[in-house]
């Protein structure tokens, strides 16, 4: 029995002297291991195996701001940590984890920095300009490094987990730049040569409209967003994209060209739909009377569009019953006329129309009548000198002698 009382008390006096060689040969500086064992008062205790525990301050704990300590520790947990000061009168043992957490994170960042490794972390806060995640140091991503998209609000942004690389990295100045849209972009760019690869000219697909712009409608056909220029988005005439299109609206769209090395995609929705030409195949008749608008004014004629994409041509000289110099003097644009279909032929995408045979031609003024002037007998002279008597032969001869050149014209 005494001995194994013994064997117990040289065992204690190992472990004490084992404990209090381990506190002597403790000092500022040195880095440890230990247990946390409680956390209170935002602070946590940890046992060291020391003489009594150490605490590490909530500001200690983390790299980042935090508000609890149980938001970096948790009881039970075994932490690396670095002595910050010891006061044995007071028996206070002020550790820190923040510091053995940075110097380790600066190696392993300034790796993941020259490897452009991807790797996770979890928004921390969000602050203004972008967020924070704790990566062992205080790493910042802004705002525009978060998304390949605009984001107005980041507010439901803490707590969730990004894939990030390192965008920028100085140790003498604390400063840590990380971005989760390089990551996207590079995914993106992938994925977008593997459709492209993939499409064909003349192939249909269905759609989403992304956005709009004035020039068009850029359309998600599988992760990656093709143009449909305004042209393309109808048969009739677009003013603006909005008009034909929304945002997140299904569509079905044809490939019409597709660039691999400038990385473009060009679409038509119109191409994806029958032709005005198609449906108005049994639409028309020669003969038929039609409403138009007037959508174009050329030197030879007008171009009056009958259906939504099918445009008749009127030539001059069918705008009107009089003659006229130029369309213009009776035909404005988005003037509505009614029209005589005069030929169809949707196969060659003709339409012959004439404005004049819907109208009542004028009625034509009567030709006035030319009457022959019979020829004027010659003017006698009154004599009025009864001493003057004349013969007929000198009468005769009088007269032929004074009116010879006109009675010659006469005959």
């Amino acid at each position: 029995m005494s001995e194994e009382i013994n064997v117990q008390q040289s065992a204690a006096e190992e472990v004490s002297q084992d404990a209090l060689d381990n506190f002597v040969s403790l000092k500022k500086g040195d880095s440890v291991k230990g247990t946390i064992v409680k956390i209170e008062d935002n602070q946590a205790y940890v046992s060291l195996g020391y003489k009594y525990d150490g605490v590490i301050p909530i500001r200690e704990l983390s790299a980042l701001q935090i508000e609890n300590a149980t938001d970096a520790v948790q009881i039970g947990q075994e932490v690396e940590l670095k002595v910050v000061s010891i006061d044995d009168e007071k028996e206070k043992l002020v550790l820190s984890k923040r510091q053995v957490d940075s110097e380790k994170a600066w190696d392993v960042l300034q790796q993941r920095y020259e490897s452009g490794e991807v790797f996770e972390v979890a928004v921390a806060d969000v602050v203004k300009g972008g967020l924070v995640a704790d990566v062992g140091v205080r790493g910042f991503i802004p705002a525009s490094m978060v998304e390949r998209h605009f984001v107005e609000d980041f507010s439901d942004y803490k707590g969730r987990t990004l894939r990030v690389k390192v965008k920028e990295i100085d140790r003498e100045n604390n400063k840590v730049i990380l971005s989760q849209k390089e990551v996207l972009d590079a995914e993106f760019e992938q994925s977008k040569q593997q459709v492209m690869a993939s499409l064909q000219a003349g192939q249909e697909l269905d759609g989403t409209v992304q956005r709009l712009t004035p020039f068009g409608a850029f359309v998600d056909i599988g992760g990656i967003d093709g143009l449909v220029h305004v042209s393309e988005l109808s048969w009739q005439h677009v003013a603006h994209p909005k008009d034909v299109v929304s945002e997140g609206q299904a569509v079905r769209v044809k490939v019409l060209k597709v660039d691999p090395a400038a990385g473009k995609i060009s679409l038509s929705l119109k191409a994806a739909q029958p032709g005005p030409w198609e449906t108005a195949g049994g639409q028309f008749s020669i003969g038929d009377i039609v409403t138009g608008t007037v959508r174009r004014i050329v030197p030879f004629g007008a171009f009056v569009e009958i259906a939504p994409g099918v445009e008749g041509l009127v030539h001059i000289s069918q705008i009107a019953h009089r003659h006229i110099a130029t369309p213009n003097e009776v035909l404005q644009e988005g003037q509505e006329v009614q029209a005589k279909v005069l030929d169809f032929n949707p196969a060659e995408k003709r339409v012959s129309l004439s404005i004049k045979e819907t109208e009542e031609a004028p009625e034509q003024a009567a030709p006035s009548a030319r009457t022959e002037r019979a020829p004027r007998a010659p003017k006698i002279e009154k004599i009025d000198n009864p001493n003057v008597s004349l013969s007929s032969e000198s009468m005769s001869y009088s007269l032929a002698e004074r009116f010879g050149d006109k009675l010659k014209n006469l005959k």
